[in-house]
């Protein structure tokens, strides 16, 4: 288990160098769920995505050797960005493997950091088996987009600044990947607002982590394209995360591609912003709920906003 004091301990060390996110409250998803609902914004966070907590909090960890090595990280796009700019920010120098098919808007803001970009793989875990064998060999230190306590007592800052923002609260939805936010936010909820139902919420073309928990073990399995980039494919079968979610994660529930595009469009009609599609997977999660949290204080993390104009233009007809 990750205890809730490693998180205050990230939250302190990463604050200097990122933004407390602002909560607002959704009337459009209210109304749609029957649920008070309110949104936290991460998609305005420094990189556009929650995965700059994590990012920090593992390099400011890391000792002086260490970063004279540089680092190697694996990143379908918004861990890449994160860790490229907070290694510019700490003078760190850092390659970044991607996968083949990594959104371009993605791939533009690690290489705007002076990250190296090295594309390899059609799977993200494709790309993080051979960004720690070359991490490995080149000496330098890998810095996983989410097997890692480090990165996930980071990414749980985010559920510290949720509670502190929106008070009380019944429900909270997660998209989920490799379980690095979901499983630092449940951590910190687990002792602080035990209360609270954590939902994890993945795109039905790339369900890993529930497949994963339900059979009691990290599954290897095919996964297809989604407009989830952001959390599609495997996992490491020893990642730290697989246990805490199996254990705090109170419920699972999958959403179609075209939930997620319907959640997008409902975004772009209501709210200010482009979101990507994991943000919409969260989203979607809420909304298919509706008729069963009538009355319920839900916060649906917005957990990232990097997707290329033309995509979002083409998924929700807004922006041309």
């Amino acid at each position: 288990m990750l205890p809730a004091s490693q998180i205050l301990e990230a939250e302190r060390r990463i604050r200097p160098h990122i933004v407390e996110t602002a909560v607002h409250r959704s009337p459009a998803f209210s109304t749609a769920s029957g649920a008070v609902v309110v949104v936290k914004a991460e998609h305005e966070q420094v990189t556009g995505s929650f995965k700059l907590r994590g990012a920090f909090n593992k390099l400011l960890t890391l000792p002086e050797d260490d970063r004279r090595r540089g680092v190697v990280a694996a990143s379908s796009g918004n861990h890449g960005a994160a860790v490229a700019h907070a290694c510019h920010v700490l003078g760190i120098k850092a390659r970044v493997f991607v996968p083949e098919a990594a959104s371009p808007a993605k791939v533009a803001r690690i290489l705007a950091k002076g990250a190296q970009v090295v594309h390899f793989g059609t799977d993200g875990l494709d790309t993080e088996v051979e960004a720690r064998r070359v991490a490995v060999e080149s000496g330098a230190c890998y810095v996983s987009p989410y097997n890692d306590v480090a990165v996930m007592a980071g990414q749980g800052t985010l559920a510290l600044e949720l509670l502190r923002q929106a008070g009380d609260l019944t429900r909270v939805y997660v998209a989920v990947g490799g379980g690095g936010l979901i499983g630092g936010m449940a951590s910190y909820l687990a002792e602080f607002a035990p209360e609270v139902r954590v939902v994890g919420v993945l795109p039905e073309a790339s369900p890993v982590m529930s497949v994963s928990v339900a059979a009691g073990h990290v599954v290897e399995m095919a996964t297809s394209p989604t407009l989830s980039d952001g959390t599609a494919g495997g996992m490491e079968a020893d990642s730290v995360t697989f246990e805490i979610c199996r254990t705090l994660v109170h419920e699972w529930m999958t959403v179609s591609e075209e939930e997620i595009a319907a959640a997008m469009r409902q975004w772009a009609k209501y709210h200010p912003g482009e979101i990507e599609g994991a943000a919409g997977v969260a989203i979607a999660g809420c909304l298919r709920d509706a008729g069963r949290i009538d009355g319920a204080r839900v916060a649906i993390v917005i957990c990232g906003g990097n997707i290329a104009h033309e995509r979002w233009t083409a998924v929700t007809g807004q922006g041309g």
